[in-house]
């Protein structure tokens, strides 16, 4: 069984369907908490570095395998729980899938408080790359979020995306922006993290060899 961490409900259905599409008979159990991200925006992510490692040991007390957390402001956090088994963040593999692309990477973010968070992923990944990584915010686009206007949303991220230029890899901070992607039209690459993080976090349980692939392929 793989546990998932989230700060917002709207994660679940998400991974479900991922699940559902790449990892057939995999089991997840989702702990959804929003008050750990109101916190960790109000007093930054150490200050909930206990009850995130409480909710990583729920999990595992309730027979998880491996725990992903799905939200990008508390993902450093997370990965320094011990647990006993491997706690993942969603957004390391799209970071080092970026990383990998070039040196102009560019981190659009809805919420101020996973820009460097991101961004430090990402410089991580990249090694003695040293990429240059600049932020773009998309201004009112988590006011939409929180209003539950997804298209709203997702259009705001979309038109924020298309606008860059001069950039190698562009970069969802947030899970809950995958949906943007199918919406953008720039020939940049652009890269969010749900589909690669659940296949690491899969992988990591020990529940699926081939990440990503059909039964039959």
């Amino acid at each position: 069984m793989l546990a998932l961490l989230h700060t917002s409900p709207v994660h679940v259905p998400v991974f479900d369907a991922l699940r559902d599409a790449h990892h057939p008979g995999l089991a997840l159990r989702h702990t959804v908490d929003a008050s750990l991200l109101d916190r960790a925006r109000a007093e930054g992510p150490e200050a909930v570095g206990g009850a995130v490692g409480a909710a990583v040991r729920a999990a595992v007390d309730d027979g998880a395998r491996a725990v992903l957390c799905t939200c990008s402001t508390l993902g450093a956090v997370a990965e320094r729980v011990a647990a006993g088994v491997p706690v993942l963040r969603v957004d390391r593999p799209m970071a080092a899938a970026a990383a990998a692309m070039g040196r102009r990477i560019v981190v659009v973010a809805a919420l101020p408080s996973t820009v460097e968070p991101t961004a430090e992923l990402v410089r991580e990944e990249a090694g003695r790359r040293t990429p240059r990584i600049s932020a773009l915010l998309v201004d009112g686009a988590w006011a939409l979020f929180e209003a539950g206007d997804r298209d709203g949303y997702l259009d705001a991220v979309a038109a924020a995306v298309d606008g860059v230029r001069d950039a190698d890899a562009i970069v969802l901070a947030q899970a809950s922006m995958a949906g943007a992607t199918a919406r953008t039209r720039t020939a940049v690459p652009v890269l969010s993290s749900p589909r690669p993080g659940l296949a690491a976090a899969a992988a990591a349980a020990g529940a699926d060899r081939h990440p990503g692939r059909h039964p039959g392929e």
